[in-house]
């Protein structure tokens, strides 16, 4: 099995340039949903790794409306970086966590500007269903990003997470029968899960041949649930060379066509406790890429179809 380019992983940014022969970038807009394992539907603790923020790094008002937002960020982004074409990345909390109706509004107010050519829609697997599923195969390039973090419906119940892996199953089989890619969110070292644990969940998200993939590691941040029980009765979190390596082990094992949407970030910084090396968000990734190179190996090697 050959590489699929000069890079060791298949990323996001390529896939993007492939298909729309132009740099494209993302746009984070803030719809100020809620989540229902904050406003008590499921729970009000919320995942015990999230903070107040719901995932939210950037600085957008959820006051502004969608259109606003969108020209805000239009209007900054291409002196940066020469950008043409953009995604409306809806991000915060649970994007799909309101009536159909409500959810139309405002998918159609991203794409005001002709620039926007896709969407991407981070929710929960049990907050869709066909009728939003069919709502959002409707828009250009459409993609919708669901938090699993593992398939281990042991560790999912023990981060609050309020359902488990057959959801996202089912979530992921309701997108591909309307031709929705779909992005995972994997969460690397959660407590009690070993090596073994985590190389799991890459061999079931292989096994599906999941569209894509965002990695984390497990953050303590101070104003999360975590946080306290962390301080309580602190437990083994992954150093940044426990992280790559799993990270590497993990990339052999999936399809190699699978987007690697992200593999370190840096979250808010103010916020974080631990592990203090998260903030070396570059360091990270170039530390991936000579792992690689020194194993000589790259995302898909040990992939079997």
């Amino acid at each position: 099995m050959k590489q699929l380019n000069k890079d060791r992983y298949y990323k996001f940014s390529k896939y993007l340039e492939e298909n729309f022969g132009t740099k494209v970038y993302k746009i984070t807009l803030d719809a100020a949903f809620s989540c229902p394992n904050r406003d008590g539907t499921i729970s009000d603790k919320g995942c015990i790794f999230c903070d107040e923020s719901g995932s939210f790094s950037n600085l957008h008002s959820s006051l502004l409306p969608i259109k606003e937002q969108v020209q805000s960020a239009i209007k900054n982004l291409p002196s940066r970086y020469h950008a043409k074409r953009f995604i409306a990345y809806f991000q915060a909390y649970t994007n799909t966590y309101a009536p159909v109706e409500r959810l139309k509004e405002v998918y159609d107010e991203a794409f005001s500007d002709d620039r926007v050519i896709g969407i991407t829609i981070g929710t929960r697997p049990d907050c869709v269903d066909e009728e939003k599923i069919r709502l959002i195969s409707g828009y250009k390039n459409p993609w919708i990003e669901f938090g699993l973090q593992t398939i281990h419906d042991k560790t999912l119940k023990l981060i609050n997470r309020g359902h488990d892996y057959k959801c996202f199953l089912d979530a992921y089989n309701l997108c591909k029968k309307y031709n929705i890619k779909v992005c995972a969110h994997v969460i690397l070292g959660l407590p009690d899960e070993t090596k073994e644990d985590m190389l799991e969940t890459a061999h079931e998200l292989a096994r599906i041949k999941i569209d894509g993939v965002k990695f984390h590691v497990l953050t303590v941040l101070k104003k999360s649930p975590l946080y306290e029980m962390y301080s309580k009765k602190p437990f083994k979190l992954l150093s940044e060379d426990e992280y790559c390596d799993i990270l590497c082990d993990f990339l052999e094992i999936l399809p190699p066509y699978t987007t690697v949407q992200r593999t370190a970030g840096t979250g808010l910084l103010t916020e974080l406790f631990e592990p203090k090396w998260v903030k070396n968000k570059f360091e990270t990734q170039n530390k991936i890429d000579r792992f690689l190179r020194e194993r000589n190996s790259y995302q898909g090697i040990k992939f079997k179809s």
